[in-house]
C-alpha cells in the first residue's frame, strides 16, 4: 500500500515488482553527482543498460549489443547513498532482437523499508555473433 513519508512528499510503497527479476543493486556515490547535486542521469542510463542486458545475455546464451533504447523515464530524482533496486522482464522477443523493460527502485537511506520508484525504461538488444553480426535467436534455449 502507498504511503508519503512527511520528509519526502513522494508517494512510496513497501512492495516491489513481483512479475519481474532483480537483476542488479547499486548504491551511487558523491563522484556520481551532476551539477546540481543530485546523481547524473547519464551514470542511471549505464546502470539501467547494464541491468537490461542481463537477462537477454543469459537467453541467447551468447553476446549482445544495445541497438535502441525506445524510451526512458526519469520520475524522481536519484540522491547519494540511495540504495537502487532494478527489476527486468523481457517484454518482446523477435528474429534478433529482445527488448526489456526495467524499472528502478530507490530505497532512501533515512525511509529504510519503503521505495520510490525513480526510472523505468525500454531497451532493444541485438544477439550478435562472434563477428559482431546480428544472428537468430533461438526460441528454445537450453
Amino acid at each position: 500500500m502507498p504511503v508519503t513519508h512527511p520528509s519526502d512528499s513522494r508517494t512510496t510503497t513497501a512492495t516491489l515488482p513481483t512479475d519481474a527479476e532483480l537483476v542488479l543493486k547499486v548504491i551511487p556515490m558523491p563522484a556520481d553527482c551532476n551539477a546540481n547535486g543530485d546523481i547524473f542521469g547519464g551514470w542511471v542510463m549505464a546502470q539501467v543498460d547494464l541491468a537490461g542486458a542481463v537477462l537477454p545475455a543469459r537467453y541467447v546464451q551468447g553476446r549482445i549489443a544495445t541497438v535502441a533504447v525506445n524510451e526512458f523515464v526519469f520520475k524522481q530524482p536519484v540522491k547519494v547513498g540511495d540504495i537502487l533496486s532494478f527489476f527486468s522482464k523481457i517484454a518482446r522477443i523477435g528474429n534478433t532482437s529482445i527488448t526489456v523493460t526495467v524499472e528502478v527502485f530507490a530505497e532512501r537511506i533515512r525511509q529504510q523499508g519503503s521505495f520510490l520508484k525513480v526510472t523505468q525504461a525500454n531497451i532493444t538488444y541485438v544477439a550478435i555473433d562472434d563477428d559482431g553480426k546480428p544472428k537468430t535467436i533461438q526460441r528454445n534455449p537450453t
